[in-house]
């Protein structure tokens, strides 16, 4: 540009090119400035098409435009609105204020866009073909758009500040160097953050991120097989919601509502790990019908995630984890398919309030459930959710819970303590079923009554003893502490003395497992 040529000037400085004069008018006038050709295949600013020096305009007249461009004509708002535009070099507004609306549509940048430190009030551009986005730091009093823009080489938004949304809806990002293909740890957003149907290659890193409304990555495309992580967003705030679920594809699809009849719809897919450990989210994480592909070394992790609901809705991951240690749930609702198998399922200190299915989910599913929870033996699991079934009034559900923690203790014990185990299993199910006790005794009873009314029983001594009653003779021998007057008085030979050896010892038994049920049942009220 001509030096001397201040921004006061009214006539534009005699080295701009016609385009560039064309956007210096338009910029005084607020209006839009279309230099595309209206062939959509021409004007597709991710195609191979060359546009020529009619549609270039250099980054620094576009730089001296926002920051210190000439004043508006009288009557009209200074403003920057290009559509159709190649910028050739190199935008750098590192540590500018921008005043002027600045909004870019179908533009073709030939290198990276340098906003880092830099103040706006708006900024939008739409289906723009960006190398790369350099924002650390950056600051808006109003939204960042970037919907259906493609960066070949990342966005870095690392400690920005957006005052109200952020939109990535249909983006393309791909990594870089460092292999993230979005960089915005510290990242802040005021209203929402929507990158719906977005498509990531590379790291998503979200670490520390605060988000004023809700975060929906709906029917969004993750893939990173070059590391571990996918999507890496440990200590996120959400103070609504987090989506990842399916999404409406087409002109009728309408963010966050229910797709219209006829509507291609889209799931939320991550090839690599996800890790949103100690997030908080003040309304819900939603997984509804989300796919999620991992190698043996990735997982899903919500270690001490705290949210009111967590929607686990999504497909059964094939290989790979899911881990919910330390995680505070109010509302669980999930689906039988939708949980790994053993070994894939850690829930060490997971805690949840109530269970809302979606279909069927038999207790016979549910213990398979807390089963493959953990490799080894762990009550905590088990008494969880014995806990929240009794608070729903399913006690006979609850029991049988506490029953199947018993029979999974019992694996782990040594031989002796295992054979007590099944011992008391058989006979009073550790307690959680009484009612077989009773069953045992009376079963006992009544074959020991039948059996020693034919026994040979002379007595101890003539004429010191009660009448022989075999039915009280044999409830006497299995009754180990109330004493019926009948023990003690008559002589059992061989095999009678065997039998009644073995009442008295099933006796026995049968008091000490009834003796440590009830103290569970003491224990547990």
């Amino acid at each position: 540009m001509t030096e001397g040529a201040g921004p006061a000037g009214a006539e534009p400085p005699d080295d701009l090119t016609a385009a560039e004069a064309g956007m210096w008018q338009a910029f005084r006038n607020g209006s839009v400035y279309d230099l595309s050709s209206g062939d959509t295949v021409v004007d597709d600013p991710h195609g191979g098409h060359p546009w020529g020096p009619g549609r270039t305009v250099r980054a620094r007249v576009v730089c001296w435009l926002l920051l210190g461009g000439p004043p508006a004509l009288a009557g009209r708002v200074s403003s920057l609105k290009l559509v159709g535009a190649q910028i050739s070099g190199t935008l750098d507004l590192a540590g500018g204020t921008v005043v002027p609306y600045w909004e870019m549509r179908s533009c073709r940048f030939e290198r990276d866009v340098l906003l880092p430190e830099a103040r706006f009030t708006t900024v939008r551009m739409v289906d723009c073909s960006i190398p790369r986005l350099e924002a650390a730091r950056l600051h808006t009093e109003g939204d960042l758009h970037l919907p259906r823009c493609r960066f070949l080489g990342g966005v870095r938004l690392t400690d920005a500040r957006i005052g109200t949304d952020l939109l990535l809806n249909q983006a393309i990002v791909h990594r870089d160097r460092s292999g993230r293909s979005m960089a915005a740890d510290g990242l802040t957003v005021g209203q929402d953050l929507q990158a719906e149907l977005l498509e990531s290659h590379g790291e998503l890193s979200l670490r520390s991120a605060t988000i004023g409304v809700s975060l929906s990555l709906r029917g969004a495309r993750l893939a990173n097989p070059y590391t571990r992580l996918a999507l890496n967003a440990p200590q996120l705030t959400v103070e609504r919601s987090l989506y990842l679920t399916p999404a409406g594809v087409g002109a009728q699809a309408r963010s966050g509502m229910t797709p219209a009849r006829g509507t291609r719809i889209q799931r939320f897919e991550c090839e690599g790990g996800v890790r949103l450990d100690d997030g908080r989210f003040g309304d819900a994480v939603d997984f509804e019908g989300a796919r999620f592909t991992f190698t043996d070394e990735q997982e899903l992790s919500l270690r001490r995630v705290q949210t009111p609901e967590l929607r686990f809705l999504g497909e059964r991951p094939a290989r790979g984890r899911v881990v919910l240690s330390g995680a505070k749930v109010v509302n669980l609702m999930d689906r039988a398919d939708s949980w790994p198998g053993p070994g894939r399922l850690h829930m060490g200190g997971f805690a949840y309030e109530n269970l809302v299915p979606r279909g069927p989910f038999p207790l016979a599913l549910r213990l398979r459930w807390v089963d493959a929870a953990s490799a080894e033996y762990n009550p905590e699991p088990y008494e969880r959710l014995a806990a929240v079934l009794r608070e729903g009034g399913e006690d006979v559900d609850a029991r049988e819970v506490l029953l199947a923690k018993q029979r999974r203790h019992r694996e782990s014990l040594p031989v002796a303590a295992k054979l007590w185990g099944y011992a008391q299993d058989w006979t009073v199910a550790y307690g959680y079923r009484p009612g077989r006790a009773a069953v045992w005794m009376a079963v006992l009873w009544a074959a020991g009554s039948l059996a020693f009314a034919r026994a040979d029983h002379p007595p101890l001594k003539s004429g010191e003893h009660p009448a022989w009653n075999p039915a009280l003779f044999a409830l006497d021998l299995l009754l180990p502490v109330i004493d019926l007057g009948q023990v003690g008085f008559w002589q059992l030979r061989g095999g009678w003395q065997w039998l009644s050896a073995a009442f008295i010892l099933l006796g026995w038994i049968l008091a000490t497992t009834v003796a440590a049920g009830a103290t569970r049942t003491l224990r547990r009220t």
